[in-house]
C-alpha cells in the first residue's frame, strides 16, 4: 500500500478531508506535526522523522501547513525538506516552492521575471523610506504582512498621518513594510487551483457588502467558474514560476489598466470553498497525483 506523511500545524477540516480521500484511494495516510520534526546525521538511524516516523521512509511527504515558529525552527524545518529531497523522496510542494510562496516579495519578483502581470509593489524596513513609497503610491496604499493569508492583517491607507504612524510601528516591531497600489476591481477574484501544469479548479470570490477583500475566510461568497485560455495560461506559468506541484493563483481584474493581475501564488492552499464550489474532490486529486509523481 502507498504510505504517505502529510505535515502539519494541527487538525482541522482539510486534515480530515486528507483522511477521507486517503481512505477513497486505498493509500496510507499518517497526518503528523511539523513541530515535532527532527534529524539524525552520522548514526544507522540517520534520516529525518516526526513523532517517530522515520519520514525518509514515506512514498510521499506532503507540506500541508507549517507552523509560526522562530527564525532558527522556520529554517530547520525547510532544512528537513530539503534533506529529505536530497535523498530522494517525494515532498510536495517542494521546499523551494515553499519557501517562494510564503513570501509575498520572492512570488511577485519569481512572477515578474517571468513575464507575468503583478500589481504595483514596494518592500523596505524603515518607515521614512516607507512615507516616501506611500507618497509615490499618490497617497493611497494596502498595507500586507510579508508572511500571511487569507486576507489578514490587511490594511487600506489613504490618510498620510495615519500611515506615519503605521510604518513607525511596523519598523519598532522589526517588521518589514510591503505596500501595494490598490486596485480598482469588479468586486470579485479569480482563485485557481493548479495541479502538475493544469487547472484541476477554478472559483470566483464574490466580496460581501461593504468589503474590499473577496477572501471566502472573511466572508466572500464563491462559485464555480470556468477559466478562459488566458486565466488558465497565467495560472500555470505563476505555478510553475515558483516550482510549485500544485498552487492556489489568486488573479484579480484591475479596471483601471484593463488587465488582470496576479496577486497571490499559496503552495499549501485551502480547497474547502473550492470542492463546495465545484463539486471537484480536490483532496483526492492531489493524493492521487502525489501518488503517481512517487512511483
Amino acid at each position: 500500500m502507498t504510505s504517505f506523511v502529510a505535515l502539519t500545524s494541527g487538525t482541522g477540516w482539510h486534515v480530515e478531508d486528507l483522511l477521507r480521500a486517503a481512505g477513497k484511494l486505498g493509500v496510507e495516510l499518517r497526518v503528523l506535526p511539523f513541530a515535532e520534526v527532527e534529524a539524525s546525521l552520522g548514526t544507522e538511524a540517520e534520516g529525518v522523522a516526526a513523532a517517530g516516523v522515520l519520514l525518509d521512509a514515506a512514498d510521499g511527504v506532503l507540506v500541508r501547513m507549517m507552523p509560526p515558529g522562530t527564525l532558527e525552527q522556520v529554517v530547520f524545518r525547510m532544512d528537513a525538506l530539503l534533506r529529505l529531497t536530497a535523498a530522494g523522496a517525494t515532498v510536495w510542494n517542494p521546499p523551494r516552492a515553499v519557501e517562494a510562496a510564503v513570501d509575498k516579495y520572492l512570488t511577485l519578483s519569481l512572477l515578474e521575471r517571468r513575464g507575468l502581470p503583478i500589481p504595483t509593489t514596494w518592500t523596505g524596513q524603515t518607515a521614512a523610506s516607507a512615507l516616501a513609497a506611500f507618497d509615490a503610491l499618490g497617497g493611497d496604499a494596502v498595507v500586507k504582512p510579508l508572511f500571511g493569508s487569507e486576507g489578514r492583517g490587511l490594511l487600506r491607507v489613504s490618510d498620510r498621518e495615519l500611515a506615519w504612524r503605521c510604518f513607525h510601528a511596523l519598523e519598532r516591531m522589526g517588521s518589514v513594510i510591503y505596500l501595494q497600489k490598490p486596485i480598482r476591481h469588479p468586486g470579485h477574484d479569480l482563485r485557481l487551483f493548479v495541479l502538475r501544469g493544469r487547472v484541476l479548479a477554478a472559483m470566483r470570490r464574490e466580496a460581501r457588502a461593504g468589503e474590499w477583500r473577496t477572501n471566502v475566510a472573511l466572508g466572500g461568497r464563491a462559485e464555480a467558474w470556468t477559466p478562459d485560455a488566458e486565466a488558465e495560461t497565467m495560472a500555470v506559468a505563476a505555478a510553475e514560476a515558483i516550482g510549485a506541484a500544485f498552487a492556489g493563483v489568486d488573479v484579480i481584474e484591475d479596471q483601471d489598466a484593463g488587465r488582470r493581475l496576479i496577486v497571490e501564488v499559496n503552495a499549501a492552499p485551502g480547497w474547502k470553498a473550492l470542492s463546495q464550489a465545484t463539486g471537484i474532490d480536490v483532496a483526492a486529486a492531489v493524493l492521487d497525483a502525489l501518488r503517481e509523481a512517487s512511483r
